[in-house]
């Protein structure tokens, strides 16, 4: 009879799927009854646009865009919505001439998960929902005759997040996810997708897994759940910018792993998570770190709170642990909690320090243990919110050490003591923006007698540190070379007394910076740019935020003294100007010997080289700002000897404009201006000026020569190029303007009876051209005659000249300046060159 049976139903199958085949009956006819069913089933309103009758691989039905919609009290945007779902029959519900779906199969679809004003989420009524409706396992037995649930899956989807109205940027995309009854009483269901922001662009935010189960209950706080979540190989600088709208600079593959069993009432929680290779975005090298640590604890959901949390993170031999609890962990956070570090491995922190702080020596090596405990209390009432911290601890048998530095640091014991910015000497404090870890204070030797003392604070948002004492500045360098600590100065030997504060803040990875005061005395320093070392008898530094002061300042450089003052900036954005500001005064200086100071390559070479490009790229004096004013009692160039000189002194990266130079030369005064572009190529330099009351007898004693006395007025412009006096003389072009008064040329007779030709007035108006000077237009009144004078002179002092008096005797000049030859110029030459 049961053989019977079964041949009768499988010819009635075989009948029913001829008939459909052939027929095919309109499967819009049963839209309605199939909306309805899964309308009944989640208990929200269900659209389908379209059915279309499916027979093959197996019979069912193609539903054109599917929409679930939400209940009113999370919002008006569909639950669910996917433009293409395949629904599978089950076949043996077909022989009872039921339509029952065995699978829905769904194409990229979209999943709002929503959590309105209350905490609820919309999820929890469809699974209190699906717990009370009496269907079979999604894989019932053949003579079940209740509907079994059927297996729902996705591909390729999306799942948003909104709070209320407002939908989040956060999503989990290409989700694939499937939902069962896997028994009578028991569901299951699995997720596998990638994190995202809708308003980032982000590649590598890892893999987020989570399979579970649940169980039949009357309330879904007591619905007994079993769920593991797992995040894997996250990358931290896409994670913080999930998180936080922005990447914080850390790197690293993070992985979590979480457990939660028992029922939403009463949920333990078991969490493990590392971070691989965990360090800064622009650290590398400074070997691997696996920070990890896990946490267990219990969560409810009838008082939303978070209780019996124990963390442990070890470290090396040591460990630190955390405890306590947590009310309300989404909205107030009201915690009560204990951190407590116990024997600590100095050296695991310092290996923390590497890679989390930039500059740090690679080859930093640490000693000694830590000891401590943190309590953490936030207490909230109707009139306000308190903070409660209380800590205290103590680094014992510090020690820190790197060859690549020549440091050994001997720190001995350091106390710490946690308490409020306001109340810096209390262990207990009540704060309402957040407290200090105080550290210190402790002795820091800085090969002085005595040592230094060194105390300081840290918190949530920063660090500072204070040193006080007399140091060596050699060591006090190498210590902040050390730590990481940037010197501007790395080859100096000295001393000084210090009174400084070094802060800085967490965010941004910004460099600590060193406020305060410093002395300075006997320093002998390597500064970059000079064949010299500078010796600096005494100064006062004041570090600002803004700027470095240097006041008080006696130095010498290559035989030269200096006094005066420099105002260094410390900070300045890339578009704006931010010269150095100096006020310099010297006693002597000597040209020659300040290209041997600042030449790098050829200390023969004149000494305006070293404003010009090396060879291997700008010269490093020409890639700094600078304005100021410099003076000096004594300017040597050469022969000429300069006293009283003062100048206004402007530098912008290879151009240097020298403005209201004045000076007392060869007995009269000079005013001018001067500049010089060592960005082109060759140099180009010009400058004018005027000289009054200039003792012409010692500009012939600086020529070596006494071929005139008297004095004169004079001005002039010059324009010139190159590298070398060569080329400095060969492409000069200038014009002087110049008047002589009550004087002699020495060497110049006109006549074998006449002495030196007296200068009542010489004026001359000359252009300097390939190196020979060109009088354009002269006159030289002598004692009882006239002359107007043309003709060159030569750099090399050779003569052209031509004195031609107007209806008597003119005279040819040859020769050298030192050694004239005079003759007459007959009458016809002397009418033709008089001739306009």
């Amino acid at each position: 009879m049961r053989v019977w049976r079964s041949k009768r139903s499988v010819v009635v199958l075989v009948v029913v799927l001829l008939a459909l085949f052939i027929v095919r009956p309109g499967a819009n006819r049963l839209r309605t009854r199939i909306v309805s069913s899964i309308s009944l089933a989640l208990g929200r309103p269900v659209d389908v646009a379209a059915v279309r009758l499916r027979l093959l691989p197996q019979p069912g039905f193609d539903l054109q865009n599917f929409v679930v919609h939400e209940d009113p009290a999370f919002g008006a945007e569909p639950l669910l919505r996917a433009s293409d779902v395949t629904a599978s029959l089950r076949i043996t519900s077909l022989l009872r001439g039921r339509i029952e779906i065995a699978r829905l199969n769904l194409t990229e679809p979209s999943l709002n998960l929503v959590r309105n004003s209350t905490g609820h989420w919309n999820l929890e009524n469809l699974i209190e929902r699906a717990a009370k409706v009496p269907v079979a396992p999604t894989s019932k037995g053949k003579t079940e005759r209740r509907p079994g649930f059927p297996y729902i899956e996705a591909e390729h989807g999306r799942i948003n997040f909104k709070f209320g109205p407002e939908k989040k940027p956060y999503a989990l995309t290409d989700a694939d996810f499937a939902l069962w009854q896997d028994s009578e009483n028991s569901w299951g269901m699995r997720l596998k997708a990638q994190p995202l922001r809708t308003d980032f662009n982000l590649s590598d935010t890892g893999t987020l897994s989570v399979d579970g189960s649940w169980q039949r209950a009357a309330l879904l706080s007591e619905t007994p759940l079993q769920f593991t979540l797992q995040w894997d190989r996250g990358q931290l600088g896409q994670l913080t910018k999930l998180a936080y709208g922005s990447d914080k600079g850390w790197r690293g593959g993070l992985t979590v792993s979480t457990t939660l069993s028992g029922t939403p009432a009463n949920l333990a929680v078991v969490a493990e998570a590392s971070v691989q290779d965990f360090r800064r975005y622009d650290i590398f090298g400074s070997g691997k770190l696996r920070p990890a640590g896990q946490c267990s604890g219990r969560y409810s959901s009838l008082d939303h709170t978070l209780s019996d949390i124990a963390c442990t993170a070890p470290v090396n031999d040591g460990t630190i642990t955390l405890a306590g609890s947590i009310e309300g962990p989404l909205s107030s956070r009201i915690y009560n909690l204990a951190l407590t570090a116990h024997e600590l491995p100095i050296q695991s922190l310092v290996a923390f320090a590497r890679h989390a702080k930039q500059g740090m020596a690679d080859d930093l090596i640490a000693a000694g243990r830590l000891n401590g405990n943190l309590k953490l209390e936030r207490i909230v009432d109707a009139r306000k919110s308190d903070l409660v911290w209380e800590g205290r601890g103590e680094a014992s048998g510090v020690e820190l050490g790197s060859k690549l530095n020549k440091t050994q640091l001997l720190l001995g014991d350091v106390p710490i003591v946690l308490s409020a910015a306001t109340r810096p000497k209390s262990a207990i404090a009540r704060v309402t923006p957040e407290a200090r870890m105080e550290i210190g204070p402790f002795n820091l030797a800085l090969g002085r007698m005595v040592p230094a003392t060194v105390r300081g604070w840290v918190s949530r948002s920063g660090y500072s540190f204070a040193i006080q004492g007399d140091a060596k500045l050699q060591r006090l360098l190498q210590i902040a070379r050390t730590v990481g600590i940037p010197t501007q100065q790395p080859n100096a030997e000295g001393q000084a007394n210090v009174d400084l504060q070094i802060a800085g803040s967490w965010s941004g990875f910004t460099a600590p910076k060193a406020v305060g005061k410093a002395q300075l005395h006997s320093v002998h320093a390597e500064v970059r740019g000079l064949n010299a070392p500078l010796e600096i008898a005494s100064a006062n530094l004041i570090l600002t935020q803004d700027q470095i002061s240097v006041q008080k300042m006696t130095t010498s450089v290559a035989d030269t003294s200096w006094r005066g003052s420099l105002i260094l900036p410390r900070q300045c954005a890339v578009s704006e100007y931010c010269p150095i500001r100096f006020d310099l005064q010297a006693d002597e200086i000597a040209t020659d010997q300040l290209n041997q100071l600042l030449n790098p390559y050829v200390r023969k070479q004149p000494w305006y080289h070293f404003l010009s490009s090396p060879p291997a790229g700008i010269a490093y004096l020409l890639t700094i700002d600078a304005v100021g004013k410099i003076s000096a009692n004594r300017v040597i160039v050469r022969k000429l000897v300069g006293s009283r000189v003062s100048a206004k002194l402007e530098l912008n990266k290879g151009r240097v404009r020298v403005s209201d130079l004045r000076a007392d030369v060869l007995g009269g005064k000079h005013v001018g201006e001067w500049e010089a572009d060592f960005t082109a190529k060759p140099p180009q330099y010009s400058g004018k000026g005027t000289v009054e009351n200039v003792a012409l007898d010692q500009l012939s004693e600086s020529m070596n020569d006494d071929w005139i006395t008297g004095s004169a007025n004079a001005t002039y412009r010059v324009k010139t190029s190159g590298l070398d006096a060569a080329e400095l003389f060969a492409s000069t072009i200038s014009t002087w303007k110049v008047e002589a008064r009550d004087g002699l040329l020495g060497h110049l007779a006109l006549t074998d009876s006449s002495g030196p030709l007296p200068i009542h007035r010489l004026s001359l108006q000359l252009a300097l051209r390939d190196g020979t000077f060109e009088i354009e237009d002269g006159k030289l009144d002598s004692v009882s005659n006239s002359y107007r004078i043309s003709g060159t002179a030569s750099m090399n002092r050779v003569l052209n000249i031509k004195l031609l008096r107007e209806g008597a005797q003119s005279f040819n000049i040859t020769g050298t300046l030192t050694e004239p030859h005079v003759s007459p110029i007959v009458s016809s030459e002397t009418q033709a060159a008089l001739k306009p």
